[in-house]
């Protein structure tokens, strides 16, 4: 259905880069800061098309069709 292991290592390897270049925090703090700012520096590269999502929704209409129908989606 929808594979999301790159974009979550993506994810996880911009957050390690900013890690990375800083070995030393001064506080717990600096680094929850520091973390913070990589995922919302991240989540606004979140902007592009999935691919093959038509056939993506179609695979979850007919497994959840109990949940979704196709009137939903439209």
């Amino acid at each position: 259905l929808i594979y999301t292991t790159n974009s979550i290592e993506n994810f996880n390897r911009q957050l390690r880069k900013v890690t990375k270049s800083k070995t030393i925090f001064p506080t717990d703090d600096a680094l929850f800061k520091m973390l913070y700012l990589a995922m919302t520096d991240a989540t606004k590269k979140w902007t592009g098309k999935s691919w093959e999502w038509g056939q993506t929704l179609d695979q979850l209409c007919i497994y959840f069709s109990d949940r979704i129908t196709p009137e939903d989606i439209e």
